[in-house]
């Protein structure tokens, strides 16, 4: 039994020096080295991928790591997708009409989990229509830059029903509709804040 005990003690004394803990602060996120992509049915048989090159945002964390909180600001006019026509039909009224919708944002409402597995629940506003989704987000690590700031990064990801934002438009083929309802968010991200100087 006096074995059993030590076992259990040693196994969660090494799981708790193991876990990963986020440092806290404010962090940029830095657009040159981070994405936020997605990926779409098409012809029901493959996917179609894109990704938004501008935009913006913050990262704060706490040491309570539930408190912590994240915003992203995305210039929907520089969606690419490898197709100047496809990309052109995109920020027509069919789909984002950039011209009345130039944002798309996200805000974070609340944050569950651990530092390897977290849910970030927030209200994503797309095309006038704000609406709660959850993303799985998975912290990467931490480091220094050569230029002053403290890195971190994270993966993260996610579903979305493009409907419910207001992106109706279909055409249906003889395999089934030409696009897909369901979206998948695929983010990257490195954040950056200052490295603090001593003395």
């Amino acid at each position: 039994m006096k074995k059993l005990v030590l076992s259990a003690f040693v196994t969660l004394i090494s799981a708790t020096s193991f876990a990963k803990t986020i440092p806290a602060g404010t962090y940029a996120i830095d657009a040159a080295h981070s994405k936020i992509g997605f990926e779409i049915p098409h012809l029901v048989i493959a996917t179609v991928e894109g990704r938004f090159t501008k935009f913006d945002g913050s990262i704060v964390i706490d040491p309570k790591l539930e408190k912590s909180k994240a915003n992203l600001n995305v210039d929907v006019a520089t969606i690419n997708t490898d197709n100047k026509d496809r990309d052109d039909h995109l920020k027509s009224p069919d789909f984002f009409d950039v011209a009345k919708n130039p944002k798309m944002t996200f805000v974070t409402k609340k944050i569950v989990g651990t530092a390897d597995n977290l849910k970030l629940i927030g209200d994503l506003t797309l095309k006038g229509k704000t609406k709660e989704v959850t993303l799985d987000v998975k912290y990467l690590g931490d480091v220094n830059d050569p230029f002053g700031n403290h890195k971190v990064a994270f993966s993260a990801s996610g579903l979305i029903n493009r409907k419910d934002f207001g992106l109706t438009w279909s055409k249906a083929v003889e395999a089934g509709p030409v696009v897909g309802d369901e979206v998948t968010l695929i983010i990257k991200i490195e954040a950056n804040k200052p490295i603090e100087k001593k003395g």
